[in-house]
């Protein structure tokens, strides 16, 4: 498979080194281009036509969502995943409507980048083995996977998510007291992002809640416990 094509859209210069960063550790991407306002992203998109856009919220000279209904109103072919610290639900569901392929929030941690990168990946994967289509290959496309015959009154989970495993969790979580992806990944006996998806899954349920918080090198991490 080609590399990812890769557009950083961030006004932060050192947020968005940290992005570049982030992104050299990975496989198979390809980084395009910086763009610091909104303008040189127009420009950025225009000539390099990127095939994913990390992008931010707040710019000096206008909205990130701004960009992201331009591209969808002129049916681009780049995907974005929006990188914001911005926690308002209207802003989330603007970000729905656009479209994104995921929204993650600010302060960045690299597995979370990782693991979205991961899931765009094998979702361009998916689409490039598609000759015809199939419920069955569009609800495996879809975020919450399943049809209602297979799910019934059963909890519906996203392709990723077992539900045997995603029980465990919750009991450790049930514990009490906090958990990191490493933490958790242990007692799972499994990676950290696989941990960290079963976690971040919850948090999207509303029933953890994650901070950060920095270790004794300096290193932001995740840790997650349940919602008061």
């Amino acid at each position: 498979m080609n590399p990812i094509r890769l557009l950083i859209v961030e006004d932060d210069h050192k947020i968005a080194e940290i992005q570049r960063r982030f992104i050299e550790r990975l496989n198979n991407l390809e980084l395009c281009g910086i763009a610091h306002t909104l303008a040189d992203a127009r420009d950025l998109v225009d000539v390099m036509a990127p095939d994913l856009i990390l992008l931010d919220v707040y710019f000096p000279d206008g909205n990130g969502l701004e960009l992201l209904r331009e591209l969808r109103a002129t049916d681009s072919g780049s995907d974005v995943i929006l990188i914001t610290a911005a926690k308002e639900v209207e802003t989330l569901r603007s970000a729905l409507r656009g479209g994104v392929f995921d929204y993650i929030l600010k302060p960045l941690v690299f597995e979370r980048l990782q693991d979205a990168i991961n899931r765009y990946r094998e979702h361009l994967e998916k689409l490039a083995t598609l000759n015809q289509l199939a419920q069955r290959e569009v609800d495996a496309l879809l975020p919450r996977g399943g049809t209602e015959g297979e799910t019934g009154n059963q909890e519906r989970l996203p392709k990723g998510i077992d539900a045997l495993t995603l029980d465990k969790v919750r009991d450790h979580i049930a514990r009490g007291g906090q958990w990191s992806a490493e933490d958790m990944g242990m007692e799972m006996g499994a990676s950290r992002t696989t941990a960290r998806r079963y976690l971040e899954y919850l948090v999207g349920t509303g029933e953890l809640t994650a901070e950060v918080s920095y270790g004794s090198v300096g290193r932001p991490e995740r840790r997650y416990f349940l919602k008061a």
